[in-house]
């Protein structure tokens, strides 16, 4: 993972709200800088894990600027730039790259887009011309578009577009993309250890709000072919990990993160609270996180 641009572990970091609703800006220093001294890679803002369709366009540009401000070069910076019209991802992706962004995430079309390979990478295509890397997004689940191993190989001919990341959860399918050689970033949470093994080539994670220094010890670990400790660490990470996949994953990783000091204030609705059953299962799986991250 040494070469890569978006090496190592990028955290799709929480947008924290206070008690109104309203982003909380200096508890977002506070995390960034948190985050920053835990030894991330990088930090992707406006992300889905930071609540990227719940945020108005000004909200999200005053997260993705105030935080390639504060980060200042210490870790790469991306930023969401997705939206429903292509205009709108063309102006997001401008703003993300004014405001010194290393690069962009970006879904394909979405909500009864196309989903044709030649409309994809005419999208992408277009988006290109802003001059920033693209980092692809695949998430079928969500967005009914799937991005194969062909269709990564034709918009790797996008001098722009430099990965795909893959959230589709499916271990088999993220092999295949690993296997045409290009850059493949891991977006499942429970997938981590396998895809380092597998050889991707970075992680985009929203689980590691929750414990920083141990996501970023299992990414050390990794590079340095320490498999035993990496089976060790997620050994740890693991149970609490696969309970965010099960559902409710962007409120669960803000309460979980409450629970291990790294508080945001609540997911924004339509989010509702989660309920006392769900907080306690968070607890029980944080398990020995909690102590560890504290430390």
């Amino acid at each position: 993972m040494s070469s890569f641009a978006f090496s190592g572990l990028n955290l799709a970091i929480t947008a924290p709200f206070d008690s109104n609703g309203r982003i909380d800006f200096d508890r977002f220093q506070e995390l960034i800088e948190r985050y920053l001294a835990a030894g991330v890679d990088g930090i992707v803002f406006s992300s889905g894990t930071g609540m990227h369709v719940y945020l108005s366009p000004d909200e999200s540009r005053s997260l993705i600027e105030r935080g390639a401000r504060i980060v200042a070069g210490r870790a790469k910076v991306i930023a969401q730039a997705s939206a429903l019209l292509t205009t709108d991802v063309v102006e997001r992706t401008r703003f993300a790259k004014d405001s010194g962004a290393d690069g962009v995430m970006i879904l394909p079309p979405f909500f009864e887009g196309p989903s044709d390979d030649n409309s994809v990478f005419d999208f992408y295509a277009e988006v290109a011309k802003v001059g920033l890397p693209i980092i692809g997004y695949n998430v079928p689940q969500a967005v009914g578009v799937r991005i194969t191993p062909d269709l990564l190989r034709k918009l790797s001919e996008l001098p722009e577009f430099r990965a795909v990341k893959d959230s589709s959860g499916d271990l088999i399918a993220q092999v295949r993309l690993i296997g045409t050689g290009l850059d493949v970033i891991n977006g499942a949470d429970p997938l981590v250890p396998f895809s380092l093994f597998a050889g991707c080539s970075g992680l985009i994670w929203g689980g590691a709000n929750i414990a920083p220094r141990t996501c970023v010890a299992i990414v050390k670990a990794a590079r340095e072919k320490r498999w035993d400790d990496v089976q060790s660490l997620w050994q740890l990470l693991e149970p609490i990990m696969s309970l965010l996949w099960d559902g409710d994953y962007v409120p669960s990783v803000y309460a979980a993160a409450e629970l291990t000091g790294y508080g945001c204030g609540n997911a924004r609705k339509p989010f509702r609270p989660l309920t006392p059953d769900r907080i306690a299962a968070l607890r029980t799986a944080l398990g020995a996180l909690v102590e560890q991250e504290a430390v």
